[in-house]
């Protein structure tokens, strides 16, 4: 996307989840402030940005698809503020401020990652789309991001090993990723061929933004980045560096990328903002 379209775009992201999260003072006000402070508080909208470049690829619009986007969005927050929790990564830093628990207390914020996390399925609802509920849900659960989750934590400590990295990143990260843009290409009504082209560009998408967010834990500072670098190795996680070394993850990023822009020549778009949010991912700075 240009800079201008990809600000367009994020604008009236932010407005729809602005306007449509709870107000902070509306009861119970700690709750819906912590929620609105952990969804508000940031972030690149990476996820809905892609759902709706995904809309508008097969020839849907913004409007089509901004529900289950926001959606999309609000169950990456959940994931954050419980992945900052003690008794998961254990972090002081998101986006620049306090984690949500540092912001309210623990309690508080896993209620609110979880009133995130069904309000998510009460927005996207709003598409009367079965199939998009059902990528949602299975990217987001056991066979996904939360599957991805549990992955990471059994596997800190250990050797890391080729496999448990493309377990851990598939699902921890690339699922959620791959989910917005297939969900992308059915609220356009995109065609079943198109659909399997989005998930596989997703797919390769998704291993690529954390491959770079691996690199970046490694060469970026906090006052860029937004959270705390050095965390990931300092805490042996298996990363794309620990099992790659620096240049390598930097090469396998680039190849991920690569095959991803491939598998979008392979078809006739009626957008290719697609292909712009590639090379923003292979070389974003935060």
């Amino acid at each position: 996307m240009s800079i201008v379209s990809i600000m367009s775009t994020k604008n009236q992201i932010e407005d729809y989840l602005n306007d449509n999260l709870p107000a902070a003072d509306s009861p119970p006000a700690e709750l819906h402030e912590a929620m609105r402070y952990a969804v508000i508080g940031g972030g690149k909208r990476l996820r809905p940005i892609l759902a709706i470049a995904a809309c508008e690829a097969v020839g849907g619009t913004l409007e089509t698809v901004l529900p289950a986007a926001a959606a999309i969005e609000l169950i990456h927050s959940y994931s954050l503020i419980h992945d900052d929790l003690p008794c998961m990564d254990d972090d002081d830093l998101r986006h620049g401020q306090p984690t949500t628990h540092k912001k309210f207390g623990e309690a508080t914020a896993l209620l609110a990652g979880d009133a995130l996390l069904t309000l998510a399925f009460e927005w996207a609802a709003k598409l009367k789309n079965s199939e998009i509920i059902k990528v949602i849900a299975r990217a987001a659960g056991n066979q996904g991001m939360v599957g991805g989750q549990i992955a990471d934590l059994s596997a800190t400590g250990n050797t890391p090993s080729a496999e448990q990295l493309e377990f851990i990143h598939s699902h921890k990260t690339a699922d959620l990723i791959t989910a917005a843009v297939v969900v992308g290409g059915l609220a356009g009504e995109g065609s079943p061929a198109q659909i399997s082209k989005l998930r596989k560009f997703g797919q390769n998408l998704g291993l690529a933004f954390q491959f770079v967010d691996d690199i970046l834990d490694c060469t970026s500072e906090a006052q860029t980045l937004g959270k705390t670098p050095g965390k990931d190795m300092a805490s042996d996680k298996v990363t794309a560096v620990a099992v790659y070394g620096l240049e390598g993850a930097k090469v396998l990023a680039k190849k991920y990328i690569d095959e991803a822009k491939k598998i979008l020549a392979d078809e006739t778009w009626k957008s290719n903002e697609l292909l712009s949010i590639a090379n923003f991912i292979l070389n974003r700075k935060y």
